[in-house]
């Protein structure tokens, strides 16, 4: 039952991030001086090393729903939120240092 709530926060975790991610690229995409499309702005973010910025970015509806499940009394699913944000932690630093 345990593993079973920190996986549902974990998958909400990390849709929230994806979701986050695209909607950051497509405000970029659509401010961008050049009117860039979506893969064009990710190439962009990645040549020009801000591609974790991107993702940091998307991360931010993790936060959200973080709170709402410690408000909701989901602690285990707000964990899962948390191991969702670690991983997109990671992929950070592997973008930036690898």
């Amino acid at each position: 039952m345990i593993k079973k709530e920190i996986a549902i926060g974990f998958v909400t975790g990390l849709l929230a991030n994806s979701i986050g991610f695209v909607v950051c690229v497509f405000i970029f995409s659509v401010l961008s001086p050049h009117n860039l499309g979506f893969s064009e702005t990710i190439t962009a973010a990645l040549k020009n090393d801000s591609f974790g910025s991107l993702i940091v970015l998307g991360a931010i509806p993790n936060l959200v729903v973080f709170f709402l499940f410690l408000k909701k009394e989901k602690a285990y699913r707000a964990r899962g939120v948390l191991l969702a944000t670690l991983i997109a932690a990671i992929c950070i630093a592997i973008s930036k240092f690898g």
